[in-house]
């Protein structure tokens, strides 16, 4: 991904609330939804939200400004993190390291070793790490390092099960799946795509960061959505179109309906580590009209109702 200042469209020196209100911009103008025929917006979008996620985290974004870390959040240093497996520094397997000297100075290896010991036969004493070292000789070559990335998957994605792609080290772009019920922190191995060792390839460790959404909001398995309605759907109930992390949907509003109500979309959250999906909880918020005067007009016809707040109490 690009500088993620210039995919937001703002300065270095933008504020956090210029930030989130370049990306709202954007996301609503990119959403896939609105753009089924432009496959390139939803490749925008992904970029968008990924530039978001990090310019938002201030940590991420100050480590970005510093250098240390590219654009998709990864460390600039050309190594891999960690040791991996079975690599150590210094080169041997099991923390060894390849030999002991202790020549010169007159020490007297036999005389020494007895007196921790405690003697035995002279095999033992001219070697006493005659065991370590043919445990040594027989154990295999150790891998290379393992390589530690991290991946921001966007939130739609990361509901739908979306098959991801990475671009890794050696310049390769491997695809991998996501496990059910994936969450921001959750490590994913590919095996043999690390650093080339004398007993075989690392693995590439990728740590999942769950993006965030405009509007959805993640709730375990189910997706939470305010959905706002005009006072008059609220009061004569309507058939609306409401988005979902796969398509939109038609709910039915029913008449009178109260502010905070919260109504259920079966199976349109995420999908659950076990199988199955979580729901998505649809909360309706009555948006009233923004002209004044039509407000006050609307207020003189309806009725003083004095016993709206009797069951608490005032």
């Amino acid at each position: 991904m690009a500088d993620p200042y210039a995919t937001l469209g703002i300065s270095k020196g933008a504020d956090d609330k210029a930030i989130k209100s370049a990306y709202r911009k954007l996301a609503k103008e990119l959403h896939p939804d609105k753009n089924k025929d432009n496959p390139k917006a939803a490749d925008r979008f992904s970029d968008v939200t990924k530039a978001y996620d990090l310019l938002s985290d201030k940590e991420k974004r100050a480590a970005y400004d510093r250098g240390e870390i590219d654009g998709q959040g990864n460390p600039r240093h050309p190594f891999g993190g960690g040791f991996g497996s079975g690599g150590f520094p210094g080169g041997q397997p099991g923390g060894e390291t390849g030999g002991f000297d202790f020549g010169g100075g007159g020490i007297d290896l036999g005389d020494l070793f007895e007196g921790i010991f405690g003697g035995g036969n002279s095999q033992s004493r001219a070697d006493p790490f005659a065991g370590a070292q043919q445990q040594r000789r027989s154990a295999p070559p150790p891998k290379g390092a393992n390589i530690a990335y991290q991946h921001l998957v966007s939130f739609t994605d990361a509901a739908t099960l979306e098959p991801q792609r990475i671009t890794l080290r050696d310049g390769k772009t491997v695809e991998f799946k996501l496990p059910k019920g994936v969450v921001s922190g959750q490590q994913i191995r590919i095996p043999g795509k690390g650093q080339t060792g004398p007993g075989g390839n690392g693995d590439a460790m990728i740590t999942i960061k769950v993006g965030k959404h405009p509007f959805f909001e993640r709730d375990g398995d189910h997706i939470r959505l305010e959905l706002p309605i005009t006072l008059k759907e609220a009061l004569n109930g309507a058939k609306i179109r409401v988005p979902t992390v796969s398509k939109p949907v038609m709910l039915t509003i029913p008449e009178g309906v109260q502010g905070g109500t919260t109504m259920r979309l079966k199976g349109k959250g995420f999908t659950k580590k076990k199988g199955g999906s979580g729901d998505q909880l649809v909360t309706i918020m009555i948006r009233l009209p923004d002209d004044k005067k039509l407000r006050s007009k609307l207020s003189a016809q309806l009725p003083d109702d004095e016993d709206v707040r009797s069951d608490l109490g005032v």
